[in-house]
């Protein structure tokens, strides 16, 4: 009996035992299971833009907002652009005849003028010169200080009619080269002369002037008149005195200046003559 009460002791120890390992065993296995949870939530927790801790709040989702149209621009009237000025048309020039009737009309007298030298202007009609006008540029030419009269030393004095011994004809140069002709004189259409009591004024010259002469036009009228009333007083032609003096106002200047200076009055400011070499 007592073997069997030893045995039993001792089998009663090892199921006491074994029981306790399988109580552990239960409580190891229940803990072991919510570790294992925490170890799947740990591993899967992705890592949030906020940082390695607790993610970041989740924005919320905005409502949604009526799209509201896009405002208008502001459009600025065009404004028609204005039409350029139309560029200032210069007024044709007078129309030069070639050639006229050879008939002149004489310009009226000037009677509150009176002098040594009586003198008429004529000018050829269909010429478009106005006879008056002529006449009064004539008048003022003599009768300059730096003129032939010298400021009273010659005195003209202008008539319609009656004798003259002096006479200004402004005609086309069909007409001028036809009397100038009869004196054996070649003009081609170009330029002036004096035959006689005849002072003839080329139309073209009269009324454009001459390439060589850098001055006004009426400064080139004064030295028409200068040089052929100075041949009609006796002069013959002069020629440049030197560089740049004052060219002879019976120097041939639409032929060129050979070095002087433009000038239309035979005498200066004082009254010296402006001369030069005498040519042949």
């Amino acid at each position: 009996m007592g073997a069997e009460s030893g045995r039993g002791r001792h089998g009663s120890g090892r199921r006491r035992a074994r029981r306790a390992r399988r109580s552990r065993v239960r409580i190891l296995t229940a803990v072991a299971v919510p570790v294992a949870l925490i170890g799947v939530v740990v591993v899967l927790a992705p890592r949030w833009a906020g940082g390695e801790g607790a993610p970041a709040a989740a924005a919320p989702k905005p409502s949604p907002v009526a799209a509201s149209p896009s405002p208008t621009p502001s459009v600025k009237p065009v404004r028609s652009p204005k039409p350029s000025p139309s560029p200032s048309v210069k007024p044709s020039p007078t129309r030069i005849p070639a050639s006229g009737p050879g008939t002149f009309t004489v310009a009226r007298a000037d009677t509150s003028s009176s002098g040594q030298y009586a003198y008429r202007v004529e000018v050829e009609d269909g010429s478009g010169v106005d006879p008056e006008d002529a006449a009064d540029r004539v008048a003022g030419i003599l009768a300059a200080p730096r003129g032939w009269g010298q400021g009273g030393k010659r005195t003209f004095h202008r008539v319609s009619s009656g004798p003259a011994g002096l006479v200004v004809r402004i005609a086309t140069a069909a007409t001028t080269d036809r009397i100038c002709g009869q004196g054996g004189m070649n003009t081609h259409g170009e330029v002036n002369c004096r035959i006689g009591e005849k002072v003839m004024v080329n139309l073209k010259r009269w009324q454009t002037g001459s390439p060589e002469f850098d001055g006004p036009l009426d400064d080139y009228r004064a030295l028409i008149v200068n040089h052929e009333v100075g041949h009609w007083l006796g002069h013959g032609h002069e020629t440049c005195p030197g560089k740049g003096r004052p060219a002879p106002a019976m120097m041939q200047q639409i032929y060129g200046l050979k070095g002087c200076v433009a000038n239309a009055w035979p005498y200066d400011e004082k009254g010296a003559y402006l001369g030069g070499p005498s040519v042949p």
